[in-house]
């Protein structure tokens, strides 16, 4: 079984809708009843049809909210970084 990046998927599936699902399938190698999954799942879930490696699909909401957790807890450790380095400098102008 192939795997296909998301890029491929949706250049597949552009490339479908300008020449054809058979064409397309023929140009591209792959089988066409594949392509017509592809562009099922698209009408379905939009932007997050495609997610692989493991991850689940999620509304945009969602996804914009574990977003901003991870750049939150990336801040977090940031600032934390910067505290001990403040705190290690103030030391060595101490002595």
């Amino acid at each position: 079984m192939r795997v296909y990046d998301k890029e491929f998927k949706e250049e597949a599936i552009k490339l479908s809708y300008e020449i054809g699902n058979k064409a397309a399938s023929e140009q591209l190698g792959i089988p066409v009843t594949t392509l017509y999954t592809w562009r099922s799942r698209i009408k379905q879930h939009g932007e997050i049809a495609f997610v692989g490696s493991g991850n689940k699909r999620m509304d945009p909401k969602t996804a914009e909210i574990r977003v901003m957790q991870k750049k939150v807890k990336e801040l977090e450790t940031a600032n934390d970084i910067l505290k001990k380095a403040l705190a290690f400098f103030a030391q060595s102008q101490k002595k």
